[in-house]
């Protein structure tokens, strides 16, 4: 059996010493781990860091997807193409636990992997497979791919998180004083403490939640008669589900049952917690929902050369340095695409997940007058797209296709593939401005963002999630102003299209150009106003705070 002192190299911070284990499906840690697909990991990744520097007495529980999200590749034609293989971690270590969970009245056998702080720097994390002999292959394959498109996968992903981690914390006999859900995906371990407890009231006490999106597909629902069939109740009848959670017509929706047996929730932006309590406020039984902002971990993301330069006011000295990471970041674009970039001119990144509400190709919709923007000698623009759409979204599938197929002539556009840590770092650090216009309201937090600023890459955005904490138009950033919300999505989506591209021939391009004086006060208040609030320790001891010690 593991210890104390092997799971944790160092003494806790009396601040944090609180026992509390943090259960998310994914986890951005480092880029050689791939068990992350976008924004929650990345999230989940810093707040594990900023645990570990901050010596709180904090754990993760995850699970060990065999085959990862999936690795974005091309087809002969350069189109997109999921792949989906084998991964194996030498640095893992093996922790010798197998147990058993219930899942579909069958027994499941589960095998502990721990990644130990010292390895990444990061709070200990525990990682749950069921790709072990003593499985059948269908319960093999539980573990092996992250979002697995098929439902009742899914369901028995929710179970082996929650249910398995639980159990996995009264084997180490470590005393669990807050369960953090990150996301409702390990809904399944409040029936675990249900079944244990026998009380609700001793669950609501030892239960914090964070919901990450207004989205419909982000908020989970599966019909009661499934779950019970696949012991997602742990052992709990259906009449008892009925009296704890009271689910809406036959349907259990795990952000409006994980807000019903929490203590307390948050949202991920202020004006986000404004959105859930509006999304969920009239519900019976939910407890309070707070705001607390998402951020990202500064010792991570950040640049040592652009971060002294910073420090020690040398503006020359940060542009030298810029140049050079646009130089790294054109060197991956040249090995993937073909195409060469140039240091010396203004380089626009649009880099996320795709998904249609981040409408990819905002600045596409108008394409006679992209061709003028990117066509232009005088001024010359350089736009990239990088992101992974869900390998099942069609839709997203095309509209990254089109991007390709779009711009597949244009010299100074193109599309890189592989949107993972390592790649995102590259873009951020070799950005000059990061564009981000999904429709308003629909993107929570998005973090990306604050890295890039932390890298001297200016926001060009929509007033949503965390910027409006940060943004002054200007002076560290650009907002993209917003169309009357009473019009229709595709009316909202010209107007908006218009003026990005507005924004970017009469205000950011000239002043890149013209103005460089100007400009480098902007890219100087943007890596300025970004720290401290928007560095994970301000976040991870914001949970502490406002979550765990409540």
């Amino acid at each position: 059996m593991l210890n104390v002192e092997e799971i944790f190299p160092y003494s806790f911070d009396k601040k944090y010493s609180k026992p509390v284990a943090y259960f998310s499906m994914e986890f951005a840690i480092d880029q050689p781990l791939k068990i992350y697909s976008g924004g929650l990991g990345f999230l989940a990744g810093s707040h594990l860091r900023s645990a570990y520097e901050l010596k709180q007495n904090l754990i993760g529980i995850g699970i060990l997807w065999k085959k990862g999200y999936y690795d974005q590749e091309r087809n002969q034609d350069q189109t997109l193409k999921a792949s989906f293989r084998d991964k194996d971690y030498s640095f893992l270590t093996d922790t010798g636990i197998v147990f058993p969970i219930t899942i579909h009245n069958a027994k499941v056998y589960v095998k502990a992997y721990l990644l130990k702080p010292e390895v990444f720097n990061s709070a200990p994390l525990f990682l749950l497979s069921t790709d072990i002999q003593e499985n059948d292959f269908l319960s093999q394959t539980i573990s092996h791919r992250l979002y697995d498109p098929n439902e009742t996968t899914r369901i028995a992903q929710s179970i082996l998180l929650g249910i398995g981690g639980a159990k996995l914390l009264d084997i180490l006999e470590r005393k669990t004083e807050i369960y953090h859900m990150n996301e409702g995906h390990a809904l399944p371990l409040c029936f675990y403490l249900l079944d244990k407890y026998k009380d609700i009231k001793e669950v609501k006490k030892r239960v914090v939640f964070t919901t990450h999106t207004p989205e419909k597909a982000g908020n989970e629902e599966h019909s009661i008669p499934l779950l019970n069939s696949m012991s997602f109740f742990n052992g709990l009848t259906t009449k008892q589900v009925d009296e704890y959670v009271f689910p809406e017509n036959g349907v259990l929706n795990y952000t409006l049952t994980a807000l019903r047996l929490a203590k307390v929730a948050n949202g991920v932006s202020q004006l986000h917690g404004e959105v859930a309590r509006k999304m969920w406020g009239d519900y019976k039984g939910i407890c309070e929902i707070k705001a607390i902002t998402n951020a990202q971990n500064r010792t991570y993301w950040k640049d040592d050369v652009l971060d002294k330069s910073l420090t020690e006011k040398n503006m020359e000295a940060l542009a030298g340095r810029k140049k050079e990471l646009k130089k790294k970041l054109f060197r991956v674009v040249a090995n993937q695409t073909g195409k060469l970039f140039d240091e010396n001119i203004l380089t626009i990144v649009w880099a996320r997940r795709f998904a249609a509400y981040k409408r990819a190709n905002l600045l596409l919709s108008d394409f006679s007058r992209f061709l003028k923007i990117v066509e232009n000698k005088d001024f010359p623009v350089q736009m990239i797209w990088a992101g992974k759409p869900y390998p099942e979204d069609y839709n997203s599938i095309n509209l990254f296709n089109e991007i390709y197929w779009k711009t597949k002539e244009i010299p100074n556009c193109t599309v890189v593939t592989g949107y993972e840590l390592w790649l995102s770092g590259h873009l951020k650090k070799g950005s000059d401005i990061w564009l981000n216009n999904p429709r308003l309201y629909h993107e929570a937090s998005g973090t990306s963002g604050m890295t890039a600023a932390m890298n001297g890459s200016v926001n060009l955005s929509i007033p949503d999630g965390w910027v409006p904490e940060f943004a002054k138009h200007g002076k560290n950033s650009f907002i993209i102003p917003t169309a009357d919300d009473s019009l229709t999505p595709e009316a909202k989506d010209k107007i908006e299209a218009q003026n990005l591209l507005d924004l970017l021939e009469n205000e950011i391009i000239p002043m890149y150009y013209n103005k460089p004086a100007n400009w480098n006060k902007v890219v100087k208040a943007s890596m300025e106003d970004v720290l401290p609030f928007f560095d994970s320790g301000r976040m991870a001891d914001e949970y502490y705070q406002e979550l765990y010690h409540l």
